[in-house]
Protein backbone atom coordinates (compact mmCIF):
# COMPACT_ATOMS: atom_id res chain seq x y z
CA UNK A 1 0.00 0.00 0.00
CA UNK A 2 1.20 3.43 -1.14
CA UNK A 3 2.32 5.54 1.80
CA UNK A 4 -0.48 8.41 0.19
CA UNK A 5 -3.26 6.12 0.25
CA UNK A 6 -5.98 7.50 2.39
CA UNK A 7 -9.45 7.21 3.43
CA UNK A 8 -12.08 10.97 2.62
CA UNK A 9 -10.79 12.84 5.81
CA UNK A 10 -7.03 12.40 4.79
CA UNK A 11 -6.68 13.47 1.21
CA UNK A 12 -5.15 17.41 2.54
CA UNK A 13 -2.81 15.49 4.35
CA UNK A 14 -1.31 13.31 2.15
CA UNK A 15 -1.27 15.71 -0.80
CA UNK A 16 0.77 17.77 1.81
CA UNK A 17 3.04 14.49 1.93
CA UNK A 18 3.60 13.51 -1.27
CA UNK A 19 4.51 17.51 -1.74
CA UNK A 20 6.90 17.74 0.54
CA UNK A 21 8.49 14.57 -1.72
CA UNK A 22 7.85 15.99 -4.90
CA UNK A 23 9.27 19.47 -4.63
CA UNK A 24 12.85 18.66 -3.78
CA UNK A 25 13.26 16.38 -6.29
CA UNK A 26 11.77 19.44 -8.50
CA UNK A 27 14.73 21.23 -7.24
CA UNK A 28 17.11 19.06 -7.90
CA UNK A 29 18.81 15.81 -6.84
CA UNK A 30 17.80 13.95 -3.60
CA UNK A 31 20.60 12.13 -2.01
CA UNK A 32 20.05 9.36 0.77
CA UNK A 33 23.01 11.10 3.04
CA UNK A 34 21.69 14.24 2.81
CA UNK A 35 18.63 13.60 3.37
CA UNK A 36 17.68 10.14 5.13
CA UNK A 37 14.09 10.90 5.89
CA UNK A 38 13.20 12.48 2.44
CA UNK A 39 15.03 8.90 1.32
CA UNK A 40 12.82 7.02 3.21
CA UNK A 41 9.11 9.01 2.07
CA UNK A 42 10.44 8.73 -1.42
CA UNK A 43 10.96 5.11 -1.63
CA UNK A 44 8.21 4.21 0.60
CA UNK A 45 5.68 6.41 -2.13
CA UNK A 46 8.02 6.04 -5.28
CA UNK A 47 4.54 4.50 -7.45
CA UNK A 48 2.63 7.47 -6.30
CA UNK A 49 5.55 9.90 -7.42
CA UNK A 50 6.15 8.15 -10.43
CA UNK A 51 2.38 8.98 -11.16
CA UNK A 52 1.98 12.45 -10.28
CA UNK A 53 5.59 13.67 -11.84
CA UNK A 54 3.85 11.80 -14.94
CA UNK A 55 1.31 14.29 -15.72
CA UNK A 56 4.46 16.50 -16.06
CA UNK A 57 6.18 14.52 -18.20
CA UNK A 58 8.66 13.26 -16.13
CA UNK A 59 9.87 10.03 -14.92
CA UNK A 60 11.28 9.56 -11.73
CA UNK A 61 14.65 7.93 -11.83
CA UNK A 62 15.78 6.18 -8.22
CA UNK A 63 19.57 4.16 -7.30
CA UNK A 64 19.03 2.91 -3.89
CA UNK A 65 22.83 1.26 -4.54
CA UNK A 66 24.67 4.64 -5.41
CA UNK A 67 21.67 6.56 -2.91
CA UNK A 68 20.53 9.52 -5.39
CA UNK A 69 17.14 10.12 -7.20
CA UNK A 70 16.28 12.74 -9.52
CA UNK A 71 13.47 13.87 -12.06
CA UNK A 72 14.41 13.31 -16.24
CA UNK A 73 12.12 14.34 -19.01
CA UNK A 74 10.54 11.97 -21.23
CA UNK A 75 12.09 11.15 -24.53
CA UNK A 76 12.19 13.96 -26.86
CA UNK A 77 9.66 13.55 -29.08
CA UNK A 78 6.85 11.20 -27.04
CA UNK A 79 3.79 11.30 -27.93
CA UNK A 80 0.64 10.86 -25.38
CA UNK A 81 -2.50 10.27 -27.51
CA UNK A 82 -0.96 11.77 -30.35
CA UNK A 83 0.05 14.78 -28.82
CA UNK A 84 3.92 15.30 -28.36
CA UNK A 85 4.58 15.99 -24.88
CA UNK A 86 6.34 19.58 -24.12
CA UNK A 87 9.34 19.40 -22.25
CA UNK A 88 9.65 20.46 -18.17
CA UNK A 89 13.14 20.34 -18.26
CA UNK A 90 15.10 22.01 -21.42
CA UNK A 91 18.26 20.31 -22.92
CA UNK A 92 20.96 22.52 -23.10
CA UNK A 93 24.38 21.52 -24.94
CA UNK A 94 27.15 22.24 -22.08
CA UNK A 95 30.49 24.26 -22.82
CA UNK A 96 33.54 22.31 -23.97
CA UNK A 97 35.51 22.91 -20.51
CA UNK A 98 32.41 21.68 -18.46
CA UNK A 99 31.83 19.39 -20.53
CA UNK A 100 35.35 17.95 -20.60
CA UNK A 101 35.76 17.81 -16.70
CA UNK A 102 32.93 15.77 -16.23
CA UNK A 103 33.96 13.76 -18.40
CA UNK A 104 37.56 13.91 -16.52
CA UNK A 105 35.65 13.58 -13.20
CA UNK A 106 33.12 10.13 -14.86
CA UNK A 107 36.83 8.48 -15.75
CA UNK A 108 38.16 9.68 -12.60
CA UNK A 109 35.46 7.88 -10.35
CA UNK A 110 35.87 5.00 -12.37
CA UNK A 111 39.49 4.17 -11.84
CA UNK A 112 38.14 4.69 -7.77
CA UNK A 113 35.53 2.15 -8.16
CA UNK A 114 38.03 -0.29 -9.95
CA UNK A 115 40.59 0.09 -7.17
CA UNK A 116 37.84 -0.83 -4.52
CA UNK A 117 38.54 1.50 -1.97
CA UNK A 118 36.52 4.57 0.20
CA UNK A 119 33.35 5.37 -1.89
CA UNK A 120 33.86 9.10 -2.03
CA UNK A 121 35.80 10.47 -4.30
CA UNK A 122 37.53 13.33 -2.73
CA UNK A 123 39.68 15.75 -4.95
CA UNK A 124 41.34 18.81 -4.23
CA UNK A 125 41.81 21.58 -6.67
CA UNK A 126 45.09 20.85 -7.49
CA UNK A 127 44.95 17.46 -9.06
CA UNK A 128 41.81 18.92 -10.82
CA UNK A 129 44.33 21.66 -12.01
CA UNK A 130 46.44 18.79 -13.20
CA UNK A 131 43.99 16.79 -14.88
CA UNK A 132 42.78 19.90 -16.89
CA UNK A 133 46.47 20.90 -17.66
CA UNK A 134 47.31 18.65 -20.25
CA UNK A 135 44.37 19.65 -22.46
CA UNK A 136 45.84 23.33 -22.62
CA UNK A 137 48.67 25.39 -24.93
CA UNK A 138 51.73 24.97 -23.05
CA UNK A 139 53.41 27.84 -21.03
CA UNK A 140 49.13 28.58 -20.36
CA UNK A 141 49.04 31.18 -17.72
CA UNK A 142 48.89 29.58 -14.13
CA UNK A 143 46.60 31.89 -12.81
CA UNK A 144 44.44 31.72 -15.39
CA UNK A 145 44.28 28.25 -15.14
CA UNK A 146 43.09 28.41 -12.00
CA UNK A 147 40.87 30.84 -12.02
CA UNK A 148 38.92 29.01 -15.28
CA UNK A 149 39.25 25.56 -13.41
CA UNK A 150 37.57 27.37 -10.22
CA UNK A 151 34.89 28.69 -12.96
CA UNK A 152 34.56 25.05 -14.21
CA UNK A 153 33.89 23.47 -11.23
CA UNK A 154 31.51 26.23 -9.84
CA UNK A 155 29.39 25.81 -12.93
CA UNK A 156 29.55 22.03 -12.09
CA UNK A 157 28.72 22.31 -8.55
CA UNK A 158 25.44 24.30 -9.39
CA UNK A 159 24.63 21.45 -11.70
CA UNK A 160 25.28 18.90 -8.75
CA UNK A 161 27.96 16.92 -9.93
CA UNK A 162 30.30 18.25 -7.52
CA UNK A 163 30.32 19.83 -4.25
CA UNK A 164 32.86 21.62 -2.26
CA UNK A 165 33.41 20.55 1.69
CA UNK A 166 32.62 22.85 4.15
CA UNK A 167 35.93 24.61 5.46
CA UNK A 168 37.90 23.31 2.73
CA UNK A 169 36.85 25.02 -0.55
CA UNK A 170 39.80 23.57 -2.16
CA UNK A 171 38.50 20.53 -1.82
CA UNK A 172 35.70 18.65 -3.80
CA UNK A 173 33.33 15.48 -3.59
CA UNK A 174 32.34 13.75 -6.93
CA UNK A 175 28.95 13.23 -6.45
CA UNK A 176 28.01 9.78 -7.79
CA UNK A 177 25.07 11.21 -9.59
CA UNK A 178 27.09 11.82 -12.55
CA UNK A 179 27.38 8.66 -13.31
CA UNK A 180 23.78 8.65 -14.52
CA UNK A 181 24.75 11.27 -17.03
CA UNK A 182 27.94 10.32 -18.00
CA UNK A 183 27.14 6.88 -18.67
CA UNK A 184 29.30 3.58 -19.19
CA UNK A 185 28.72 3.75 -22.90
CA UNK A 186 29.93 7.27 -23.17
CA UNK A 187 32.73 6.29 -20.94
CA UNK A 188 33.79 3.37 -23.16
CA UNK A 189 34.27 6.24 -26.14
CA UNK A 190 36.31 8.60 -23.91
CA UNK A 191 39.39 7.96 -25.14
CA UNK A 192 38.33 8.63 -29.16
CA UNK A 193 36.13 11.75 -27.43
CA UNK A 194 39.35 13.38 -25.72
CA UNK A 195 41.45 12.49 -28.77
CA UNK A 196 38.95 15.00 -30.22
CA UNK A 197 38.90 17.77 -27.23
CA UNK A 198 42.80 18.09 -27.73
CA UNK A 199 42.04 19.29 -31.29
CA UNK A 200 39.61 21.61 -30.27
CA UNK A 201 39.59 25.15 -29.25
CA UNK A 202 37.79 26.30 -26.25
CA UNK A 203 34.51 26.58 -27.69
CA UNK A 204 31.08 25.13 -27.02
CA UNK A 205 31.20 21.44 -28.15
CA UNK A 206 29.57 18.18 -27.71
CA UNK A 207 28.48 17.42 -24.03
CA UNK A 208 26.21 15.47 -21.92
CA UNK A 209 22.79 17.25 -21.85
CA UNK A 210 21.90 18.96 -18.41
Amino acid sequence: MSTFEHGPDGRSAAVNELSAVVIPLLKGVVYQEDHPVLWSRLLGSRAAVQEYVAVLGLEVMVDEAEGYAFLRSRGSGEEENGEEIPRLVSRRQLSYPVSLMLALLRKKLAEADAGGGDTRLILSRDEVVEMIRIFLPAGSNEVRLIDRVDSTLNKIAELGFVRRLRGQSHMIEVRRIIKAYVDAQWLSEFEERLDEYRRRDDQPGEGADE
